[in-house]
């Protein structure tokens, strides 16, 4: 047999190579046809998530809060651009750092990322250069005050929610992220497939707040004013409506610029003698005392217990009204004895106290509220003069609302409404309550006590409109620091019901330690009325002018109001007189009322004691400012500043009446004309 030769040998080789070879091409392209196919597929394309917009934050007039816009991140190739000084140029153009330009632009680098996001419309002509690539990113604006992003919050870098109702409502307001494939030719260059569909992204859905911006602007503008000329620490604005329950605004301000969040509802604090229209309520509701039941008072000083206690206005004995109206620690803790604890306990536990009002915010603190089995022998008495007790700003206005609508405690809400994309209501706010703890009688009843705190001779009577009537209650409890009392250390405190008969405002303005005089009625009660007469000032403060208008009070209403409150003043200082020493007795009488006739000439601020000062004959005639230029807000608050009344009247441009420049008695009112 002959054996194959050379040739033959190399023949065969040849033969089964190909062999092998075609059985390998069949396999690949036949049998792992899938995964060889979807491998390319990995190394040509990619697929992108494309952010959803998260929606927007609407106040309750519809005006923007916070907003979604899409921008994009670049990066860079240098060694793929063609034109490097044309790209430089563009970079610095579109606001990129000349560094970094440079740097972009430098063929020795691979590749660079440039820092900051750009509006895509800006930096379209640089994306479509060829070693540029973007990235889709969404940045959040946000609009209004520091005072309103407490409230409505942030996002970080990344979009992602960090604190406020943006972090409370994030499942709503984050949308649903879309799709995209895109593809990667030879020279690296992307573009989108067309063999893929696209998923377009969903924006989130948009929120309306309750809460009204130009009534949160005058409520932080107040508060803002008040914090610097009094040297306090901080303070809070509440406002809310207690038809409803709506949170109108909710204005926060510390010097601690960690502080970010709305303080209304994360730091409890103890509200002294803004409690004590609470028990009396609850007294008259279970019938165990009327406005007129008399209890000693013992011209200021009680011992009970083993404790000393104090009034600022020492009398003999006071009625259950004048324990209000003058703030009487001796009255009220006289008069609850009436209560047995489990009653106190329940009464305050039934307005609100010691439970988180449940708004839609990521920390809210429930304050605090012992049960009676906890309570030592001083709790009762503690507790009836607003201490041993924590409460949020929040907490507390919501339990007036209760006073102020005829007996019905409201949820609290911060959200008014939630839209879809397509512009569907998902949820609407509707009024809820949460329990009866006052039947309409007795909350009338207190809202007349609450009256005469501002009326002549009360404790509020810096806060008094005049024109309207206003029902409240002022506050000054000692302040704690590490657990302990603060020497020299106070929070007062003002709650308004505003007006008095059908309230449209439950208004609380709480102060943090302010400098210099610290009673409720000289700090906190002025800075309510500087809100309220702003508001009042405003088209679009949330207020019905209609029912307003019947508020408004009567001069022959008040004058005899002034008259009893004469006769009282005049009887307390007469037993007063007949039970101390009569020298040092009057001195401090006439330093009291030197102080409070000195506070009504001076806003937020009061020297303690300082002699009345003398009444001008007549008041100087002064120019009026000229508000060409301004807008019609910014206008208004120059004419008030100035001293004159404002009446808005229609107008295509800002002009007064009478012209800029004439003179014209302060306290006149000026006509400003202007397109709302």
């Amino acid at each position: 047999m002959r054996s194959p030769s050379r040739v033959g040998l190399v023949h065969l080789s040849l033969a089964l190579f190909a062999v092998a070879l075609i059985a390998k091409s069949a396999s690949v392209q036949l049998l792992q046809r899938s995964r060889w196919t979807a491998s390319a597929q990995r190394q040509q394309s990619v697929e992108s998530t494309i952010p959803a917009p998260r929606g927007d934050i609407l106040d309750a007039l519809g005006e923007t809060m916070a907003q979604s816009r899409e921008t994009v991140k670049l990066e860079v190739a240098p060694q793929d651009v063609r034109d490097l000084r044309k790209l430089r140029n563009a970079l610095i153009r579109a606001g990129v750092p000349p560094d970094w330009a440079v740097r972009a632009t430098d063929r020795k680098r691979k590749w660079v990322t440039l820092p900051g996001r750009y509006v895509a419309l800006d930096v379209a002509p640089i994306i479509a250069m060829r070693g540029v690539h973007s990235t889709s990113m969404i940045e959040r604006s946000y609009s209004f005050s520091e005072g309103t992003r407490r409230i409505v919050g942030r996002v970080d870098d990344n979009n992602a929610p960090v604190d406020g109702i943006e972090l409370a409502l994030d499942t709503l307001l984050k949308g649903i992220p879309g799709a995209v494939t895109t593809m990667r030719d030879g020279h690296g260059r992307r573009f989108e497939s067309p063999q893929s569909e696209r998923r377009a992204p969903v924006q989130g859905n948009t929120v309306v707040l309750t809460i009204n911006h130009e009534l949160q602007e005058i409520a932080e503008r107040a508060l803002g004013d008040a914090v610097a000329k009094m040297g306090a620490e901080g303070g809070d604005v509440v406002v809310v409506d207690p038809a409803d329950g709506e949170v109108l605004a909710m204005a926060s301000k510390r010097q601690d610029p960690r502080a970010t969040a709305s303080t209304a509802l994360t730091e409890p604090y103890e509200p002294g003698s803004t409690l004590k229209p609470f028990i009396a309520a609850m007294l008259l509701e279970k019938k165990r005392a009327r406005e007129s039941d008399v209890v000693k008072t013992f011209n200021g000083q009680m011992e009970i217990n083993g404790r000393v206690i104090n009034d600022d206005h020492p009398a003999a004995s006071y009625s259950l009204a004048d324990v209000i109206r003058f703030s009487s620690n001796i009255g009220i803790v006289q008069f609850a004895t009436r209560l047995s604890a489990r009653e106190e306990y329940e009464a305050l536990r039934d307005f609100g106290f010691g439970t988180p009002t449940g708004v839609p915010y990521p920390v809210e603190a429930s304050g605090t509220l012992r049960e009676p089995k906890r309570w030592s022998k001083q709790s009762a008495n503690s507790l009836a003069m607003g201490y041993e007790i924590a409460v949020t700003p929040l907490q507390l206005a919501t339990a007036y609302v209760a006073i102020a609508n005829g007996g019905e405690l409201l949820e609290p809400t911060l959200v008014k409404e939630v839209r879809a994309p397509d512009g569907r209501v998902l949820y609407q706010h509707k009024r809820r309550v949460v329990r009866r703890v006052l039947s309409t009688d007795v909350s009338r009843r207190v809202r007349k006590m609450l009256l005469d705190v501002v009326e002549e001779g009360g404790t509020a009577k810096l806060a008094d409109l005049q024109t309207f009537t206003l029902a409240g209650k002022t506050g000054t409890a000692r302040r704690t620091v590490n657990g302990r009392y603060a020497a020299g250390q106070h929070i007062p405190t003002f709650v308004g019901l505003f007006p008095a008969e059908q309230p449209q405002f439950v208004i609380l303005v709480k102060l943090d330690n302010p400098r210099g005089a610290y009673y409720g009625g000289l700090t906190a009660a002025p800075v309510t009325k500087a809100v309220l007469e702003a508001a009042l000032a405003s088209r679009h403060a949330s207020l019905d002018r209609g029912t307003l208008a019947k508020s408004q009070q009567d001069a022959h209403v008040d004058s005899a109001r002034a008259r009893a409150a004469a006769v009282v003043d005049a009887r307390i200082a007469a037993e007063t007189l007949a039970t101390a020493p009569a020298r040092e007795t009057a001195r401090a009488l006439a330093a009291q009322r030197a102080a409070k006739d000195s506070m009504g000439t001076i806003p937020f601020v009061a020297t303690l004691p300082a002699p009345r000062a003398p009444r001008p004959a007549a008041a100087t005639p002064r120019a009026v400012p000229d508000v060409r230029g301004l807008s019609l807000r910014q206008a208004a608050h120059a004419l008030h500043a100035a001293g004159f009344h404002v009446q808005l009247d229609g107008g295509a441009t800002v002009a007064t009446a009478p012209a800029a420049g004439s003179l014209v008695t302060p306290g006149a009112v000026v006509h400003l004309a202007g397109t709302r």
